[in-house]
């Protein structure tokens, strides 16, 4: 898309909602993750919030499963204004921009609570950055804690030689190109079929991807390492949010905060029950052993000082600030 096309569609969009147009009416609110899944119930709920706070005013409906945008096309679509407002895991845009990896530190903050923390500490300086993207942070929800899915019982690195890894990111990639194994880059909504075909045969997220996806029909084991706690950010177009009064912005924002608070709720009290039905499906559910704990913490600390560096002063001063508390 051109300069001037994408001016002139962003320009449109701000023009239909100062005007009372269709798309102040009804805003298309692509999702990546399945209908059943949490994030997904949350977004929901908050467009059900929407349309009440604002008295119909603004009518979001959601697309989950990536059926309107891909996962991959969601932030791209929601800066040009071909969606107003999306869902998007915030890490896979690392390699756009460093700091929105800020999640994805192994090992840095494992609890909700330090996973809060961070947040708070991140979260102007990442904000900044998106605005620059043209976009506004609504609300963010962290998942689970991430371990790793394996079709095998795994020791240590010597067991996942040239295994294929499904990747999400720049942070899943090097860890696992550190463990030996050769990252896919595979959409949530498309993992299913890249186990069953062998285009990825191990991966590393929450139990709650494992459980939306069934993953005990090609998979044996998961290993609760706990690594991070990555979150989702729900955005708008930042002109297109620029041009709401003030009280629909504010109706607005009442509705993402509290469907925020309610989401990272959801996700804490959902984080064992996801293990429970792993486990009750067949597969075998343990913590990592000590020699492959070691060997991924040992990679956690590299990727940590890399992203220092990659993030520049905004990062350091994230760290920093974090590690002083």
């Amino acid at each position: 898309m051109t300069r001037m096309t994408l001016s002139t569609t962003v320009a449109g969009a701000v023009f239909a909602l100062a005007s009372g147009g269709a798309l102040a009416d009804s805003w298309d609110m692509p999702m990546a993750y399945a209908a059943s899944n949490f994030h997904t119930e949350m977004g929901v709920a908050f467009a059900d919030k929407v349309r009440d706070y604002t008295k119909g005013e603004i009518d979001i409906t959601v697309h989950p499963g990536g059926s309107l945008f891909k996962g991959g096309e969601i932030k791209r679509a929601i800066q040009t204004g071909q969606a107003p407002i999306g869902e998007r895991f915030m890490s896979a845009h690392a390699n756009e921009l460093p700091l929105l990896g800020w999640d994805n530190l192994p090992f840095l903050a494992t609890s909700y609570a330090a996973n809060d923390k961070l947040w708070s500490i991140a979260k102007d300086k990442v904000n900044a950055q998106l605005a620059d993207q043209n976009l506004v942070t609504l609300y963010t929800c962290p998942w689970p804690g991430q371990g790793f899915y394996f079709n095998k019982e795994v020791s240590s690195s010597e067991d996942t030689q040239g295994v294929k890894f499904r990747s999400y990111n720049t942070a899943t990639a090097t860890f696992a190109e550190e463990l030996g194994m050769i990252p896919v880059q595979v959409e949530a909504a498309e993992l299913s079929q890249a186990l069953a075909t062998g285009v990825a045969e191990a991966f590393i997220s929450s139990g709650s991807t494992g459980y939306d996806r069934k993953v005990w029909e090609q998979l044996s084991h998961y290993y609760k390492v706990n690594a991070w706690l990555p979150r989702n950010y729900v955005m708008v177009n930042k002109q297109i949010w620029d041009g709401l009064d003030g009280d629909t912005q504010a109706a607005i924002q009442t509705a993402a905060d509290e469907t925020g608070a309610a989401c990272a709720a959801k996700s804490e009290e959902l984080a064992n029950w996801y293990y429970e039905q792993l486990e009750a499906n067949g597969m075998t559910v343990a913590d990592a052993g000590l020699e492959f704990l070691a060997e991924l913490e040992a990679i956690g600390a590299k990727m940590t000082e890399d992203w220092r560096a990659a993030a520049g002063p905004d990062g350091e001063a994230i760290l920093d600030a974090f590690k002083a508390e």
